[in-house]
């Protein structure tokens, strides 16, 4: 009989060990798989869920620069008070020093924790949240307390054990590597849609939007306005102070631009190279537009050092005919700074408001391209 006792108990336990096996694949695959880092959390935070046989998870992020734990996203079986995705859910951090005791002692490791009914600190959110215990364990990245992963149950469940502690450390190590990788993949991202001088946009960003916003004008009839500058004077600035000094005064204008941006909802702000800039805004009305870039003008125009922008404007709300690509936009807004800057005008040209089709900046823009001169010379020796 003792025998047969202890063969259940044995099978038992390696039901449990392959059930938790797989929850931490099922894991791993799943923030694998996240597209974004809030979709990466989430899924760590309903992974451990299913895994802990919890009734509630949340992961949280430690703002160090604040002092506080913030919530990124709640799982299972939410109060009233609490969202999926919570835009200000937070806790300060001293009164959960678990989060850091693996920091603060010599040689110290992660592991979790296990609160009930009547431990301190965690009673009062238990009782009021209607939740009997919980486990916590530190997420730590490259050495340091990252956040924390948090599973409760309701009260009249089993309470948590040393070996649930045990798992839930695991389970947050795995969380660790998923954020880690995900935080990776977008850092990636942001650099290759980044200007690393300027902070801003890049031209492959731009590129991107402005395809997306262009099928949006043609589908919904939304307004799609693009700002073209040309920085004047940097090659005065770099030849005469020298690149340094120039870089300065692209990041200069690379902050003005985001700063008069920021009046276009949604408006992307962006260095194409060089001394070339744009802003892209989708939505705002042409006249909206306008004025911002007549604000980018005059602010630019002081700025120590430079000289001022050219600046060309072409936006789907003005008379330039069809807009069927994004490339004759931004030939549009092009052809309009190019005239601005040889005129040597201090402030914004506007394609269409010289005659509309018949404005010589659409006319311009429009133009057939001449062909090559090395096309024609082959079409010459071929002959």
């Amino acid at each position: 009989m003792v025998r047969r006792h202890e063969c259940e108990a044995r099978v038992a336990a390696a039901g449990e060990y392959d059930d938790r096996l797989r929850a931490v694949v099922e894991l791993a695959q799943a923030m694998a798989a996240a597209p974004t880092s809030r979709d990466a959390v989430a899924a760590a935070a309903d992974g451990a869920l299913r895994a802990l046989h919890g009734t509630f998870a949340a992961v949280s992020v430690w703002e160090r620069e604040h002092g506080r734990l913030r919530v990124l996203v709640n799982a299972g079986e939410l109060t009233p008070e609490e969202e999926r995705f919570p835009e200000d859910e937070s806790y300060p951090v001293h009164a959960f020093p678990e989060i850091c005791l693996h920091e603060t002692r010599a040689g110290g490791s992660p592991h979790a924790w296990t609160a009930a009914e009547g431990d301190a600190p965690r009673v009062a959110g238990l009782r009021r949240r209607g939740r009997g215990c919980c486990v916590v364990a530190p997420i730590v990245l490259h050495g340091r307390a990252w956040g924390e992963l948090y599973v409760a149950r309701p009260v009249g469940a089993p309470l948590f054990d040393a070996a649930d502690a045990d798992f839930a450390t695991v389970l947050a190590a795995v969380a660790a590597s998923g954020i880690a990788q995900t935080e990776r993949l977008e850092e990636v991202r942001r650099l290759a849609f980044t200007d690393p001088l300027t902070g801003l946009a890049n031209r492959r960003a731009v590129d991107v939007r402005l395809e997306e916003a262009v099928e949006q004008h043609q589908r919904d009839g939304v307004v799609v306005s693009l700002v073209v500058c040309d920085l004047n004077g940097l090659k005065r600035v770099n030849d005469t102070l020298g690149h340094a000094v120039g870089d300065r005064l692209l990041e200069r204008f690379g902050s003005v631009l985001s700063l008069c941006g920021a009046r276009l909802p949604g408006a992307l702000a962006a260095r194409l190279g060089g001394d070339e800039f744009c802003l892209l805004a989708v939505g705002p009305e042409a006249d909206e537009v306008v004025r911002t870039a007549e604000e980018l003008c005059r602010r630019a125009g002081e700025l120590e050092l430079g000289e001022g922008v050219a600046c060309g404007v072409a936006s789907t709300g003005d008379a330039i005919g069809p807009v069927r690509s994004a490339r004759r936009l931004f030939r549009l807004a092009d052809a309009a700074q190019y005239r601005a800057k040889g005129e040597r005008l201090a402030g914004p040209v506007v394609a269409g408001r010289e005659g509309g089709r018949w404005d010589p900046v659409v006319r311009l823009a429009d133009r057939p391209p001449a062909p090559p001169r090395a096309e024609r010379r082959r079409f010459r020796g071929r002959a």
